[in-house]
């Protein structure tokens, strides 16, 4: 089976599209290892002719990949296709349909012309990362049920031989958030739940690795923002860190406590039906936008380690049964069946 797959988001500083790249990559190296007979195709024509392309009709993706069978459409972007051509899509979220203005103008426009709910209906078989995300596809873009999967994602990125040295800046203790700084994250309340924790008695500092648009805001409440760091320096943090913090008010999969869970770190996360299916038991949960609660939570983390333990080893063996060799497998299948 020869795949045409649309490699927008490995281009070298789409931000934008980091958790949608670490997706991509982890499934394509599985699908070449596991499936060394077929060819997956990467496709970058530009991203101002594909945009355009979704405006004009032309020219389609498949083109840039002669003789494809199907398409892989990885996430959600403007994008055309020969007619008669099947393609498979990837949903993550519909972030940017509940609260559009969260995101910067640029990604609204990037959004509109992709037309998403169009875009889906058209596919053949449409992925979601995770049951709460094929739920609210199917009711709000009316998609049929019959071609939805959900196929869970793998737990991130799995940890590296050996970490980086942490920057002087990191503080002795500390809460880590990792992740685009940007309003549907909730970094502010993240930070405005610190310091009444801290007023609470908590010890421990808080650090973002991670960059946006509210970079300054947070700078200025006291936090070390880091913005975008190495791998090998994540790691770091993921270690040494007294518990992740994902105050996020929508996340599609969430890779971030998935992958401090690797590294035996516990979790705090908003109350969101993901972490259900990802976590289970394996986190404290607060509801979105709840600063006095998370505060509460990131102190408890700090006074009670027989709490952390169990939080860590529930969460280690939730993420033990996530896999990118069973998110590749399923992602072949369902490419299979477009091309019948």
């Amino acid at each position: 089976m020869r795949v045409a797959v649309d490699g927008r988001a490995l281009r070298p500083g789409a931000a934008r599209a980091r958790g949608v790249a670490r997706y991509l990559c982890c499934v394509l190296d599985e699908s070449r290892r596991l499936f060394p007979e077929d060819e997956y195709q990467l496709v970058d024509p530009g991203r101002i002719r594909l945009a355009t392309a979704a405006l004009a009709g032309r020219p389609p993706l498949d083109r840039f990949a002669p003789g494809c069978d199907v398409v892989w459409v990885p996430a959600p972007a403007p994008i055309a296709m020969s007619k008669g051509m099947p393609y498979v899509l990837t949903v993550h979220d519909l972030s940017f349909e509940h609260r559009a203005r969260d995101y910067p103008l640029y990604d609204r426009l990037w959004q509109r012309l992709a037309r998403p709910a169009q875009l889906a209906r058209g596919a053949e078989r449409v992925l979601c990362v995770s049951e709460a995300t094929r739920r609210a596809l199917i009711e709000r873009w009316s998609v049929d049920r019959e071609r939805t999967r959900t196929v869970l994602s793998g737990p991130g990125r799995l940890p590296s031989a050996a970490s980086s040295a942490l920057p002087d800046s990191i503080p002795e203790s500390f809460v880590l958030a990792v992740g685009a700084l940007e309003p549907r994250k909730l970094p502010s309340i993240l930070a405005h739940a610190h310091r009444r924790a801290q007023a609470a008695g908590l010890r421990a500092g808080l650090v973002f690795a991670g960059d946006g648009r509210l970079r300054g805001e947070l700078e200025d409440s006291g936090a070390t923002v880091l913005g975008h760091v190495p791998d090998t320096v994540l790691d770091g943090l993921y270690e040494r860190a007294l518990a992740v913090a994902c105050a996020s008010r929508d996340e599609g999969f969430g890779f971030t406590p998935l992958e401090a869970a690797m590294r035996g770190t516990p979790a705090v996360v908003a109350d969101l039906p993901v972490f259900t299916e990802t976590l289970g038991e394996g986190a404290l949960r607060v509801p979105p936008g709840d600063a006095e609660a998370l505060a509460t939570a990131l102190v408890r983390l700090e006074r009670e380690p027989n709490l952390r333990e169990q939080l860590a080893r529930t969460a280690r063996e939730a993420v033990s049964r996530l896999s990118w060799e069973s998110a590749a497998h399923a992602t072949r299948s369902a490419l299979a069946e477009a091309t019948r």
